[in-house]
């Protein structure tokens, strides 16, 4: 909604049936809700990302962690370890058993149970001689979150066999993407070169447009409006040029347990792309205010779609069911560009989260999660978490995985 005060966009929190509510900063609501001169809220994420460097919370948990003794360290959601191996060792001691096509493995999750912020490199306070005190302090901050975490050991089953886990629903549907929030298909694309960022989005962009019409036939449109590249051995031009809707080729993996959105972010970053064109790599948008609103009040969620450049044999790429999560609270990570406040989530530990992941995908294998999704009634997944993560298995040259990953809205 917008309000002669503020216009512009603050969308409801509305949160899932059953679900707890969100560890967030500002009341819950989205940082639009603070806009000053079309700021987006910027400027009070700043503010309040330094208000909580200067508060110490974070600090306190970073010296938790260093100031622990050796061996597991004991927090609120179970038994956590510094590194990989440590818990990998853990896990053999503990003889923690996996299915057929499955892993026992590490995977590291957050343990600062409070909102975080990442001032990305875009934004101008990194080029602001006024304000290099203030970069410091972010800076400083920013490294010391990627440190606020622990390796937990979790299951890894192999998404191929979600039939025999769950009878009579198939891994490659949109019923299974609606109970679990993942789901896989098959796709040979006829793009060839997934660093030419112009031919991804030309062609690859396309097909995926295509496939989730296909995936959800009672959907109207379909937008996919943007892509990542990761490959850590790549050794051309890496640069993102976002004038160019090139986004360069990522040399790192999000070995993090997160999601991309929230229920404030998917309907935002919807609106965004829908009124303003904001940030969008597909095709161009041209909704009024009144026409994106007639059209989110209907039905509509986000999906990625992940596919691989050859076959993956370290660092996969791996999901998170929803029903063994439904319940429970995420944890808002706000990411502060110059003209919008992102928003996307972290989770705690639980020993029964369900995960899946596809043991050497294949290039023709495309992993799908659902990032958001506008039902909140408990009726459908509202969204997937997910990660990369180290196969203990893999042989020490095994190549770090190649692949693309395109984000899209589903219209209905």
């Amino acid at each position: 909604m917008t309000t002669a005060a503020n216009p512009a966009f603050v969308p409801p929190l509305e949160v899932t049936k059953g679900q707890a509510a969100p560890v967030a900063a500002n009341s819950g609501k989205a940082y639009t809700s603070l806009d000053v001169d079309g700021d987006a809220g910027t400027t009070a994420a700043v503010a309040h990302a330094l208000e909580q460097i200067a508060s110490g919370v974070g600090q306190r948990v970073t010296d938790a962690i260093e100031n622990a003794g050796p061996g597991p360290i004991v927090t609120p959601w179970g038994n956590g370890f510094r590194r990989y191996a440590e818990c990998m060792a853990h896990i053999n001691q503990s003889s923690i058993q996996a299915p057929a096509g499955g892993r026992a493995l590490p995977m590291r999750y957050t343990i600062f149970n409070a909102p975080s912020y990442s001032v990305v490199p875009s934004n101008a306070i990194w080029n602001d001689p006024t304000r290099e005190k203030d970069a410091a302090k972010l800076r400083q901050d920013e490294y010391d979150n990627a440190r606020r975490s622990l390796y937990f050991p979790q299951i890894m089953r192999d998404a191929r066999r979600i039939p025999e886990y769950y009878p009579g629903l198939a891994a490659d549907s949109a019923e299974c993407m609606d109970t679990l929030g993942v789901a896989v298909t098959s796709f040979d694309s006829a793009c060839d070169d997934f660093y030419d960022s112009e031919q991804v989005r030309t062609v690859f962009y396309a097909e995926m447009e295509k496939l989730l019409l296909q995936f959800y036939p009672d959907a109207t449109d379909a937008l996919v409006y943007n892509h990542d590249v990761f490959d850590k051995d790549y050794t051309g031009d890496r640069t993102e040029d976002q004038d160019a809707k090139n986004p360069g080729v990522n040399a790192n993996y999000a070995n993090l347990v997160h999601n991309d959105l929230n229920d404030n972010s998917g309907r935002v970053r919807c609106r965004e792309l829908l009124v303003r064109n904001l940030r969008n790599f597909g095709r161009e948008q041209h909704y009024s205010e009144v026409e994106a609103d007639a059209k989110m009040s209907r039905r509509f969620l986000s999906i990625n779609l992940a596919k691989p450049m050859e076959t993956v044999e370290q660092n996969p790429f791996v999901l998170c069911a929803w029903p063994s999560f439904a319940d429970q609270p995420y944890i808002n990570n706000y990411r502060v560009y110059d003209d919008r406040v992102g928003e996307t989530t972290r989770f705690t530990y639980r020993e029964n989260h369900e995960w899946y992941w596809l043991p050497h995908q294949q290039p023709d294998e495309v992993s799908m999660l659902k990032c958001y999704d506008s039902v909140t009634d408990g009726s459908v997944s509202r969204w997937s978490f997910h990660s990369a993560c180290i196969d203990p298995m893999a042989p020490e040259d095994a190549r770090c995985r190649k692949n693309v990953v395109v984000r899209a809205f589903v219209f209905f």
